[in-house]
């Protein structure tokens, strides 16, 4: 749904998409499961008015503190229906929505700063030595916020980011930013991206058309390729924010496979097998044997999942193999 923007605090949008792998239809093709399951996203539209003197507070602050990631959609169109009272200006909206984070975040430092003063009158030894410790950090912090510095530029270490996730600051979140372009404004969006990261190097940028996008949504699938190409536009906005959302936030895809079902599973980059098994079930980390693994490129190669044990390419992995994107994958448990 679209609509104007109202204050008020009304509900978000959400969106639940299915991700497209091609890989699926491969496996789907290979192992003729039964069922076929995509992985999902979730995307939760809130509006931002872009004028708050505090901050993003209340209803705003508590969707966006349940999200992985960001998407800042800023207004390049120009279209007379659509009021914009302040003007069309993408670049003042860019800074004003991070603005508005780093203050909703600069308020959350002070009133920690406040417990812990509030702590700390009643405190021992070792508990006293912790709270002063974390008094530093988050004043080192607020320090930064006060210069308009947001929490994920800092330069915090990984045990520091790590320890700022436990606070929800908002600007600690990675960031994706969108321009929202007229039909018109096509041919321009690669110089309107290369403006976008050069005013905000510290953002992932894309400029979409999402008007034409909703009007494709009508189509088929293959009018919707032959339209777009026409357009010029090579890949869909959704498959596109759905990547970069992706390479944004350092996720890789296996699959599984088990009972007639092939899946799609999403985890970080670096994780062990166990916590991927972990995503499927709990008791499948908890009692995590090993995982027969063979990856998607080799699976394809041999044709079936018996070629590939007769030429050595389905591993046996321990505890500490590191999944890969692409990964076809067999948990062994027991509990």
């Amino acid at each position: 749904e679209t609509r104007a923007y109202a204050s008020g605090g009304a509900e978000p949008n959400i969106g639940v998409v299915k991700v497209p792998d091609g890989r699926l239809e491969g496996l789907q093709s290979l192992l003729k499961p039964r069922r076929l399951v995509p992985a999902e996203v979730k995307y939760v539209d809130v509006a931002i008015s872009g004028d708050r003197k505090e901050g993003v507070t209340g209803p705003v602050r508590s969707h966006l503190t349940k999200t992985d990631a960001l998407i800042d959609v800023a207004r390049v169109f120009r279209d007379q229906a659509v009021a914009s009272l302040q003007g069309v200006d993408p670049w003042r909206d860019i800074g004003d929505v991070n603005a508005e984070l780093v203050l909703s975040d600069l308020a959350i430092a002070e009133r920690r700063l406040e417990r812990i003063e509030e702590s700390l009158k009643g405190a021992r030894s070792p508990e006293r030595e912790n709270l002063l410790k974390e008094k530093s950090f988050v004043l080192r912090i607020k320090s930064s916020l006060e210069n308009e510095v947001a929490v994920r530029d800092q330069g915090l270490s990984r045990d520091e980011m790590r320890a700022a996730e436990s606070y929800q600051f908002l600007s600690n979140k990675p960031m994706l930013v969108v321009l929202n372009i007229g039909e018109e404004q096509l041919p321009e969006a690669s110089s309107l991206e290369e403006e976008a990261r050069k005013r905000y190097p510290q953002f992932n940028v894309a400029a979409i058309c999402g008007k034409l996008e909703m009007e494709l949504a009508q189509l088929s699938d293959a009018e919707a390729v032959e339209f777009r190409s026409a357009m010029g536009v090579k890949e869909g906005a959704m498959e596109r924010i759905i990547r970069l959302s992706y390479e944004l936030l350092g996720l890789v895809s296996f699959f599984s496979t088990a009972s007639g079902e092939v899946r799609a599973w999403t985890v970080r980059r670096d994780t062990p097998a166990p916590r991927a098994a972990g995503k499927i079930h709990s008791d499948m980390e908890r009692g995590f044997i090993r995982a027969e693994v063979i990856s998607y490129a080799d699976l394809v190669k041999c044709g079936s999942m018996a070629e590939a044990k007769r030429r050595g390419l389905l591993r046996l992995e321990g505890k500490n193999y590191i999944v890969q994107d692409g990964d076809v994958i067999t948990f062994l448990f027991s509990v």
